[in-house]
Formats: C-alpha cells, sequence, structure tokens
C-alpha cells in the first residue's frame, strides 16, 4: 500500500482485523479518553426517513493531534422481519498530519464488534467478580457479537437466551452451547436468575421490568439508541446505580432515563457518572454487592473511530 493509497476495509476484513481481545482493549482506552476530555465528538445527527428508517451521522477526533472521521450511517428496519434492523454505512478515517483520508471500513461490522467490547469493559467494570448467569435477550446480530465478548471478562457457568421466536432462540442456543447456553422460555425467570443481563431488541415497549431484577444483578441496555423505544421500565431506572456511556448523550438521547425524568421519578443527578469515570477510579462503579448497577449504551463516534485506527494501523504494520 502506498503512503497515498486509500486502505479498503469491507466486512470481512473488519473481522479478520478486529479482534475481540484487541477491540475490548481500544474500547476500555478510548472511554477513559472520552471521559477526560481528550477526544471530542459532537452528538449524533438523525434524519428520520420515514418509519423505520433513519440516516445519521456522529462526527469525532480522537484527540488534537490524532486520527479524525465521522461515522456515517442507515439504520433501517425490515418489514418482513420485524425486530431487525441493519445498520449499513461507513467510518471515514483521516490521518491529522495533512488531514488526509487513509481508510474508509464497513461500519455495520465495526458498530456489532465494538458495541459488545464496550459492554465487555462496562461488565468487567460493574458486574459482581462472582457473576456466574448470563442472560442475552434478543436473538439478532448484536446477541452474537455479545455470546463472543462477554465471555471474556466473567467466567459464566450458565448462558439464558431469550427471544420473541423460540426457533431463532434455539438455533442460538445450540451453536453457542459450548458456553452453557440454555433457551429461556419464560423470560421473567431468567431475569430473576441472572446475574449479567444484555438487552439486545428492537423493542418499543419494556420487555425487562424492574420488580424482576434481583439485587446485584448488573444490566447493559443496549438496543434502544434514540428517545422513543424502551427495553426497560423506569422502576428498574430507578432503582439501578445508573453509569452512561456518556452523560451529555443519555441526557440527550437514552430513551429509558428520558421517559423516568420525564415522568419525574428520576432527576439529571441520577447519572452516576460515565464507564470512563469509573475506568479513571473518579466515581465507584458498585459500592457493594447489592447494587443494581446498569449500563446505557448510545454508542460513540469515538469508539467507532478508534476500533478503524487500530485497524488501520494493523494494517500497515
Amino acid at each position: 500500500m502506498t503512503r497515498d493509497e486509500l486502505a479498503i476495509f469491507d466486512s470481512q476484513a473488519v473481522r479478520d482485523g478486529l479482534s475481540y481481545p484487541d477491540c475490548i482493549q481500544v474500547v476500555r482506552e478510548v472511554m477513559q479518553a472520552l471521559s477526560s476530555g481528550t477526544t471530542r465528538q459532537l452528538l449524533r445527527t438523525m434524519i428520520s426517513l420515514g418509519p423505520g428508517r433513519t440516516f445519521a451521522q456522529m462526527p469525532g477526533a480522537l484527540g488534537d493531534h490524532a486520527m479524525f472521521g465521522t461515522k456515517t450511517i442507515s439504520v433501517f428496519a425490515d418489514p418482513n422481519r420485524p425486530g431487525l434492523r441493519r445498520h449499513r454505512g461507513l467510518v471515514v478515517l483521516f490521518e491529522p498530519e495533512e488531514g488526509r483520508p487513509v481508510a474508509v471500513a464497513d461500519a455495520e461490522e465495526i458498530t456489532h464488534i465494538r458495541t459488545a467490547a464496550a459492554t465487555a469493559v462496562a461488565t468487567d467494570a460493574l458486574a459482581r467478580t462472582d457473576a456466574k448467569t448470563l442472560l442475552i435477550v434478543g436473538t439478532g446480530s448484536q446477541a452474537h457479537a455479545h455470546l463472543k465478548a462477554l465471555p471474556l471478562v466473567r467466567s459464566f457457568e450458565r448462558v439464558l437466551i431469550w427471544g420473541r421466536s423460540p426457533d431463532t432462540a434455539d438455533a442460538l442456543t445450540k451453536e453457542y452451547r459450548h458456553l452453557g447456553t440454555e433457551r429461556a422460555d419464560d423470560l421473567e425467570a431468567a431475569t430473576r436468575t441472572a446475574d449479567v443481563i444484555c438487552t439486545l431488541t428492537a423493542a418499543s415497549e419494556p420487555v425487562i421490568f424492574g420488580d424482576w431484577v434481583q439485587p446485584g444483578t448488573h444490566v447493559n441496555l443496549i438496543g434502544s439508541s434514540g428517545p422513543g423505544p424502551v427495553e426497560v421500565d423506569s422502576a428498574l431506572v430507578a432503582k439501578s446505580r445508573y453509569i452512561a456511556d456518556s452523560t451529555a448523550s443519555a441526557r440527550d438521547a437514552a430513551a429509558e432515563f428520558l421517559v423516568a425524568r420525564a415522568a419525574g421519578i428520576v432527576g439529571e443527578d441520577h447519572i452516576v457518572g460515565e464507564i470512563g469515570d469509573v475506568l479513571l477510579g473518579r466515581i465507584a462503579g458498585r459500592t457493594s454487592d447489592r447494587d443494581i448497577t446498569l449500563y446505557k449504551s448510545l454508542g460513540h463516534a469515538a469508539q467507532d473511530l478508534a476500533a478503524a485506527a487500530h485497524l488501520y494501523r494493523s494494517s500497515r504494520r
């Protein structure tokens, strides 16, 4: 590859070049940088193109003299397959010396890997060290990614998988049976036994309720990335120790928090801080083994750009 040649990473190249252990470390570092103010990013802009169709842009910079760029993506629901959404787009990366574009990468695949990596980072920081039962709520592409990432940070003895389609949940259970997976048919019962819960759905109404979640549980909310659709009820938000990936973004787009705040159930100060603050030791992740910790994942340009930069540098080496 020549100096001025643009590197192109399609979905297979992203999968080949961005391992989950590497991405977990990349995300761990960039979330600390985000909370430290080293990185900069704007709140994402979203344009509605009709029901179930969104176009979004997420610009950011990894530092004053570091890589910068943007993620441009479409999020379209499949009208023939309720609950299925595709995130198609590009991450465009620029180098900091001359401002040249140096790489273009498949955004959908980067999103899959870095989202699960971010959940793994949060789970490592917030879940009890003796967590043994994982519940995956949802059976789409993010379920696959999380089943690859989360066992890297905790040694789960049971992995419960729930989906609206028992057949799809059963297929996922069989594919990952080496992890000790079981299909969960009763979501309430599964929630009551789980130590770590990941919601990875396209639900518009709560699928997990606060009364179900037991003391000591860690919950990752991932499926809803904008105002409107919620995956859990306000009772769970209220009883949780609420950690955001970005406080500014959570106050703007974390649907579950916004609903609880609008109802007067929680205030602005209910967001304890950012996961980067926990990683930096500025705040405690959990204060006791009975805390219900909650991590709200909205996803950020800094994560996408850091993952793309790692991919680009690795390919250059």
